[in-house]
C-alpha cells in the first residue's frame, strides 16, 4: 500500500449530467487542502460518464470508475470504500451528486475527524430540516429513521450517504460484514460500525430539494430495506448474535 494520502471524496453518479461538474467546482472553491475525488458512474445514459472523463483529463486529483450498468448504490459505495483503502487514503468522505448534500458542510465534517471514527450528516438534529421536500419523501425519511432508532436501537440518522470515515482507524475487513447492495447499505454499515464500538458524530443538515433530476429510490428499494432491517433486528436484537469484526475471521452466521 502507498503512503497515506489525506482525503478522498467519493461521489457515485447515475444521470447527473447537470450536477457533476458544478459539484466539483463547488468543492474546489472550498480550498480543503490536500484532497482527491473519485466518481463512480453506472453507465449513465445522459452522458454523465463523459463529463467525468473530461474532469479527469483536466484535473490530476480526479479519478473515475465506470461500471457497465446500475448495480446498486450500496455496491457503488463498497467499491468506492475498497478503492480508497487500496490507494492508501487516511479519510473518506462520501456524498450524493445532486446537492441534497451541501458541499459547504464538508469543512464541518473535517473538523470532527480527529475525535471521531465516523461523522454522519443528520436530518433530525434541527427542526424543519427538510423544508422543500415533498410529503412522500419526508414520510419515507421519517419512517426509516423511526425504524432504525427503535428496531435497532441506533441513535443516529442512519439512512443517509453524507459521511466521513477515518479509514486509518476502521479495518477494511469490517465492511465485509455488510451485505446490502442497495440503499439499506447505509443503515447496515453504520449499524455494524456502531456495534463494533466505533465512535460516531452527527453534523446537523438542512437539505434542499434535488437541484436537478429525480430521486432514484423506488418502492422496491424501500421493501428491500425493510427486509434487511428485519434480518438485523432478528439476528442482533432478538437472537443476540453479534456482528463483530475479527482480523482473523468474519463472524456473521450467514457466511
Amino acid at each position: 500500500m502507498e503512503s497515506k494520502r489525506d482525503l478522498l471524496i467519493f461521489v457515485p453518479t447515475y444521470n447527473e449530467a447537470e450536477n457533476v461538474e458544478v459539484l466539483f467546482r463547488e468543492i474546489y472553491k472550498l480550498q480543503l487542502g490536500t484532497w482527491e475525488m473519485l466518481f463512480l458512474d453506472d453507465n449513465s445514459p445522459d452522458g454523465t460518464g463523459k463529463i467525468i472523463d473530461r474532469l479527469v483529463a483536466g484535473n490530476p486529483n480526479v479519478h473515475a470508475i465506470h461500471r457497465s450498468g446500475k448495480q446498486g448504490i450500496g455496491s457503488a459505495h463498497q467499491v468506492g470504500i475498497r478503492w480508497a483503502y487500496e490507494q492508501g487514503f487516511h479519510s473518506l468522505l462520501t456524498m450524493d451528486c445532486d446537492f441534497t448534500h451541501p458541499p459547504q458542510k464538508i469543512p464541518e465534517f473535517l473538523r470532527f475527524r480527529n475525535e471521531y471514527d465516523i461523522v454522519v450528516g443528520s436530518r433530525f438534529q434541527q427542526k424543519n430540516s427538510l423544508p422543500t421536500w415533498s410529503l412522500l419523501r419526508k414520510t419515507l425519511t421519517h419512517v426509516g429513521h423511526l425504524l432504525t432508532t427503535n428496531a435497532l436501537g441506533m441513535p443516529f440518522d442512519a439512512t443517509g450517504a453524507y459521511r466521513l470515515y477515518r479509514l486509518d482507524r476502521i479495518p477494511v475487513g469490517i465492511f465485509d460484514l455488510v451485505d446490502s447492495p442497495g440503499y439499506s447499505f447505509f443503515f447496515e454499515s453504520l449499524y455494524v460500525l456502531w456495534l463494533n464500538g466505533f465512535q460516531v458524530k452527527e453534523v446537523p443538515l438542512e437539505l434542499p430539494a434535488r437541484t436537478y433530476g429525480h430521486s432514484k429510490m423506488t418502492w422496491k428499494d424501500a421493501a428491500n430495506s425493510t427486509r434487511v432491517l428485519c434480518r438485523l433486528f432478528l439476528k442482533t436484537r432478538l437472537q443476540r448474535e453479534k456482528l463483530t469484526y475479527s482480523a482473523a475471521a468474519t463472524t456473521t452466521s450467514d457466511r
